[in-house]
């Protein structure tokens, strides 16, 4: 095989490179960096500027490929450069034996035998689907989310995959954005530890291990800070929320090892972010000294001809290969006019040179070049799709995903037995919505409903009663799911049915696919007929427990003032009824927290917790209008960020400061008295928040520092402890860099973003 050949010669030239160094300086020893870049070195010099750039170009999967090759348009010519080597990576082809096919075209008939990446959106899952990220970000569990993307990882690596465009890591403070299922919240910190999590699941210890698979940070960046939350839109924002809220999980991610970045549909202060020099050179590889590549979005850089920043492909090509964009995805712009604009003197060699020598170098750390076909064994996929394992994994994130919002007169846990228990709506005999949005690989009807789970409890009399469709006109990865507004034929029998029981569970909220991208939304309640189904059931029988369904979060203000019982239970995956039963009937007691905020009314969002205080944030007056609030609502959220209840009872106490001061490289302890006063057992998630009172630009009224996950029996106390130090309280300042300043801080511990204790401390600089 020619792939042979290159491994041969790459390996003899870095034997020779080795031996000339030992004549010059016998005792010099090469480090793994430096063969890997030897390597490199030694393919890069055989390649032709046509094949450089045919490593900057990955193409959608564009034939049947066990079928006859294409003959003619746009297929035709995909193949051809494929034959050619001018092609670098594929997506969207999975499953071992058409991975093979096209890898061995790449490795055996092109000139140079340069395998292929194969990339795919593994978001939460691949045929085994975990919980949407958003979801998983409730858990606030990094050990089991890591877990989850290791599952995803090994399931996708078993079809032939080995590049996921995952983790998403923006951050966002608007509900009304589809995309919010897909990342880790609002907060930055939380963020930053999900990706660091994220990225280690993905990618394991070993790249070329065949259970793991390249991760992708993206979108980089500020797409989650879109105007109006309407998707693609434009985003400006300032240097300071950039640095501080948009950035940190990005930088994260590069020090955690993440390969590939992925760049963002929007615009960002003005240059769409697929062109935009600044963040891809200046900030990426320059200041963070990320050595992986940067691929666009699907077609970005096409887009910004529609944007408004390149008058045509050609001058997008050169824009978008100048400012970093080393991939394209799907735009056809850099094997079209790449190598003319070389010559042309519009793009220097050397910068085609960095984009290749970058993808060259994650496919050696890939194992690629040493065995092409790592990926493509039929027997481990076999074995490996579905296993017992990865639903068990799966099961457990999933329960570790829901938030217990509100519970009345102890309606939660369910009674085993003795009870008549009616459920109602079409959310809770789905099979396919509680995949959730981006789950291209999973089979619809294949996730556990809650009706199925729920019947796995024989003690009760259950009934199940639809009420009302939510979404109507689904088909298989609908591009639009339309709301179900005015068929209401089922309401009397729900209402009916609920007379006569003694507990109601009713799930309402999104399907799965009424989030995502694409699906941004205005109204943030109960979508469609729900809203009145629910009134209805609840003047017949207050004794009704929500179950949420949604991939966002939902203004539900008459529910939380009505309803007794409310659960957070998103769109947890394949094992989402299973999760939520057990849930329900108190065999999982719920310890899940708010990654984002629940705002009172949609007209509140953007809605978060660390927001800024004005100068005006409270009414100094009797009956004055002029401070920061609305008139027809209040300024505080529905439910706040970090914000989850349980059937434990757990009560903080007795705050303590190791000092009331430190210096650089001094640190102070804080600790708290955690003690669980209810009857079950349970786990808390103990949070740690910081205020820098005055600051070279002003500063958020609380910032999440910490957090640590506590367990304990009925009665039993636990003193929580957390370390404050300089790096604890550096943020970018008005000097343009991340430092810590000297002065007055409040630190804040308890059970969420409004329930703490409070401290007061000061940090002097030596």
């Amino acid at each position: 095989m020619r792939n042979i050949k290159i491994v041969s010669l790459v390996i003899s030239t870095v034997v020779i490179l080795s031996c000339s160094q030992k004549i010059i300086q016998p005792k010099v020893v090469f480090s793994k960096k430096d063969i890997l870049e030897n390597r490199v070195d030694s393919v890069m010099k055989l390649m032709t500027l046509e094949e450089k750039i045919g490593q900057l170009n990955q193409y959608n999967g564009f034939w049947e490929i066990t079928g006859p090759t294409p003959k003619e348009g746009q297929a035709a010519k995909k193949y051809a450069d494929l034959k050619n080597g001018l092609v670098g990576s594929m997506l969207n082809v999975k499953g071992v034996k058409d991975v093979r096919a096209l890898q061995k075209i790449a490795v055996e008939e092109t000139r140079l035998g340069i395998p292929l990446i194969f990339g795919f959106d593994v978001i939460h899952g691949y045929k085994t689907i975990s919980p949407i990220p958003l979801a998983e970000a409730a858990s606030w569990d990094l050990v089991e989310i890591k877990r989850s993307a290791a599952v995803a990882a090994e399931e996708a690596a078993s079809v032939g995959l080995n590049w996921t465009f995952a983790p998403m890591v923006d951050i966002s403070r608007d509900a009304r954005w589809g995309r919010v299922m897909e990342g880790s919240g609002e907060d930055p910190y939380l963020g930053s530890q999900i990706a660091v999590a994220r990225v280690q699941g993905f990618q394991g210890d070993n790249l070329n291990a065949k259970n793991t698979i390249l991760a992708t940070a993206k979108h980089f960046a500020g797409y989650g800070f879109s105007e109006s939350g309407r998707d693609y839109n434009t985003v400006d924002v300032g240097e300071s929320t950039l640095q501080n809220i948009i950035f940190p999980p990005f930088k994260a991610a590069v020090d955690a090892g993440v390969r590939t970045f992925m760049n963002s549909f929007n615009e960002l202060n003005g240059i769409p972010a697929t062109g935009n020099k600044y963040l891809q050179r200046d900030i990426l590889k320059e200041d963070w000294k990320f050595d992986g590549f940067v691929v666009s979005d699907w077609g970005s850089i096409n887009e910004m001809m529609a944007h408004g920043y390149a008058k045509d492909s050609k001058q997008a090509a050169e824009i978008a290969i100048n400012a970093g964009s080393d991939m394209d995805m799907e735009s056809y712009a850099y094997v079209e006019y790449l190598s003319a604009l070389v010559k042309e003197g519009k793009v220097k060699e050397s910068v085609i040179d960095d984009a290749a020598r970058r993808i060259l170098r994650v496919k050696f750390e890939l194992g690629l070049f040493d065995n092409p076909y790592l990926y493509c064994d039929e027997n481990y996929e076999k074995e490996t799709v579905g296993k017992p394992a990865f639903q068990e994994a799966v099961l457990e994130m999933a329960k570790k995903s829901i938030v217990l919002l509100k519970n009345e007169k102890e309606l939660l846990p369910l009674k085993k037995s003795g009870q008549k228990i009616v459920v109602i709506g079409a959310l809770a005999n789905d099979k396919t919505s509680p995949l959730g949005s981006w789950r291209i690989a999973a089979d619809d009807e294949s996730a556990v409903s809650l009706l199925e789970g729920m019947q796995k409890y024989k003690g009760n009399n259950l009934t199940y009663i639809k009420g009302a469709d939510v979404a109507v006109g689904r088909t298989q990865f609908v591009w639009e799911t339309k709301i179900n507004m005015t068929d209401k034929s089922g309401f009397a029998e729900a209402i009916k049915a609920a007379k006569g029981a003694d507990v109601v569970v009713m799930s309402l909220g999104e399907h799965g696919l009424q989030s995502g991208e694409g699906r941004s939304r205005t109204d943030l309640g109960l979508a469609g007929v729900q809203q009145e189904l629910l009134e209805e059931v609840y003047k017949v029988n207050p004794n009704v427990v929500l179950v949420l369904n949604n991939g966002r979060p939902l203004a539900i203000p008459w529910a939380d003032e009505n309803i007794p019982a409310i659960v957070e239970a998103w769109h947890l995956g394949t094992q989402s009824g299973n999760a939520i039963a057990q849930v329900l009937y108190g065999d999982y007691n719920p310890s899940g927290k708010l990654p984002m905020t629940f705002p009172r009314s949609v007209g509140q969002v953007p809605i978060y917790y660390n927001y800024k205080n004005t100068g005006r944030p409270v009414m100094t007056e009797p009956d004055s209008v002029f401070w920061s609030h609305y008139i027809d609502e209040e300024n505080t959220p529905l439910y706040p960020f970090g914000y989850g209840l349980s059937y434990s009872k757990f009560e903080y106490s007795n705050i303590e400061l190791s000092q009331k001061s430190f210096a650089d490289n001094g640190q102070i302890e804080v600790s708290v008295l955690l003690k669980n006063t209810g009857k079950y057992s349970g786990k808390e998630v103990v949070q740690l928040y910081i205020r820098d009172l005055f600051a070279s630009v002003t500063r958020p009224v609380l910032e999440l520092k910490g957090f640590e996950m506590i367990e304990l029996q009925p009665n039993e106390t636990k003193k929580v402890s957390f370390v404050i130090n300089k790096k604890t309280i550096e943020f970018f300042s008005a000097n343009s860099k991340w430092e810590a300043e000297a002065g007055d801080f409040k630190v804040f511990v308890g059970g969420s973003s409004t329930k703490t204790l409070e401290a007061d401390f000061q940090y002097k600089k030596n």
